[in-house]
């Protein structure tokens, strides 16, 4: 079976536990969120105004709850 670079990736996030994510869709990264919609139930992500508040959110996601911050 062949997977794409977007179904690797969401295969690592849970391998890792990861069950919140932070982002901002763009044009190269739509193969991801994509992928992220047919596992939502799984991996919840949030969306934010920029690439920078995702950033923040993930630092403080990971500080105030001790889980990895994506």
């Amino acid at each position: 079976m062949q997977l794409t670079g977007s179904q690797i990736l969401v295969e690592c996030l849970k391998e890792q536990g990861v069950d919140t994510i932070f982002g901002y869709p763009g044009g190269s990264v739509l193969n991801i969120y994509d992928e992220l919609y047919r596992h939502q139930d799984e991996i919840r992500h949030i969306l934010t105004s920029h690439e920078q508040g995702a950033s923040h959110a993930a630092d403080g996601y990971a500080r105030s709850t001790g889980k990895v911050g994506v």
